[in-house]
């Protein structure tokens, strides 16, 4: 079951000129920053509300570190803007399994890391009305349930 809107992802080419505009603008504040190899993103993720215990919903700032990471690939095909959403879930494992079992394509055959410890996959844009969608299970829900 999907719990919630975790996070908008946002592709920029210069991650601090973005978070001061975020701050700036919308008084938003830098809650986490990482890189993450992997991927090849450095990343600061900006909590909107809530508190860090799970009902917070965040806007995640990507940078591509690398020029063959997909962000890369994304911003030098579409520019700056809106990369993903991403949905809350308990489970992402069955939830990516559930949502296979419907047609729609799962980018990652198991999860992946990603932010602040999280387990997330993605749902191919093409299957979901041209949104690339994740699928995150934060390390706080994941460590609850083992």
């Amino acid at each position: 079951m999907l719990t919630r809107i975790d996070h908008i992802g946002i592709a920029c080419h210069d991650l601090d000129a973005t978070v001061e505009f975020y701050r700036a603008t919308y008084g938003f504040e830098v809650f986490h920053t990482e890189v993450n190899e992997e991927q090849g993103v450095r990343e600061a993720m900006l909590r909107i509300n809530g508190t860090d215990d799970g009902g917070a919903s965040y806007l995640q700032l990507l940078e591509p570190v690398r020029e063959d990471s997909t962000v890369a690939k994304w911003l030098a095909k579409n520019g700056e803007g809106v990369h993903h959403i991403a949905f809350g879930t308990a489970d992402v494992d069955t939830e990516a399994s559930d949502i296979r079992d419907k047609g729609v394509r799962v980018l990652y055959e198991e999860p992946r890391r990603g932010s602040m410890g999280s387990r997330i996959t993605f749902l191919h844009p093409k299957d979901c009305h041209g949104v690339l969608t994740e699928l995150v299970t934060s390390a706080a829900v994941e460590s609850a349930e083992h």
